[in-house]
């Protein structure tokens, strides 16, 4: 008499839950990669395009006139900005969800740290929306506009240290490419630069974060790709 083997069945899918330390590292991945995605196109539209397209530096009633001109746009542009904060906060669990087994503790940190960084943003915006009522001050408005963006720059220096703190774990990790953990390094230094530079010199213009631009678009494209890899459970 012969024993016929039978194939295991199929693990059942498990429920989606809003919970990040229940997730598989494959979601946390994709869902990182997803909302950092989406935060990209919704950043270029609201800050380079709604906000900064009608903000003209130093001149307060040509900055108001335009304002007033496409108050659709820029209430738009904030509002885009808005999404990119509570995308932020996704991003933040799923790279918890993702590095929780390299050092739970510190991907707690690192965690907070972003979600923190997104609360700080959801503050500076606060400015824009208070400039919108303040159209018929122009100086006013702009006092506003010049507070968003030290608030924001200010905010870069705490999102530097996210980035370092997931640039630690992405090389200990084991499943992800080091290189991908020492550019995402150099994106948080560049931003901790920019804060220093903002701190200590008068009128400094933050430049060294535009260097994190490499080291960000490749981790996308490793947690939407290198992500499917991983665990699905």
């Amino acid at each position: 008499m012969t024993t016929q083997l039978r194939p295991s069945p199929p693990a059942p899918a498990q429920a989606f839950t809003l919970n990040p330390s229940r997730w598989s590292q494959r979601t946390g991945a994709l869902l990182a990669g997803t909302a950092i995605t989406a935060m990209v196109f919704l950043s270029v539209f609201g800050y380079f395009i709604a906000i900064n397209g009608l903000v003209t530096v130093g001149d307060e009633a040509k900055t108001t006139a335009a304002i007033s001109a496409s108050p659709g746009l820029w209430l738009a542009g904030i509002g885009a900005l808005c999404v990119v904060a509570v995308l932020d906060i996704v991003a933040a669990a799923g790279t918890y969800a993702l590095f929780k087994p390299v050092n739970n503790a510190l991907s707690v940190v690192a965690g907070l740290t972003r979600t923190a960084y997104a609360v700080w943003l959801m503050v500076a915006l606060s400015r824009l929306l208070l400039a919108f009522t303040t159209l018929d001050t122009p100086d006013a408005a702009l006092a506003d506009i010049d507070s968003f963006s030290s608030i924001w720059n200010t905010a870069l220096g705490l999102f530097g240290v996210h980035l370092l703190l997931i640039a630690y774990l992405a090389i200990r990790s084991g499943f992800m490419p080091k290189i991908f953990g020492i550019l995402i390094g150099i994106a948080g230094i560049g931003y901790i630069a920019d804060l220093i530079g903002l701190v200590v010199l008068p009128g400094f213009t933050p430049t060294f974060g535009l260097f994190g631009f490499v080291g960000e678009t490749a981790m996308i494209f490793w947690l939407l790709i290198g992500g499917r890899r991983l665990p699905r459970f």
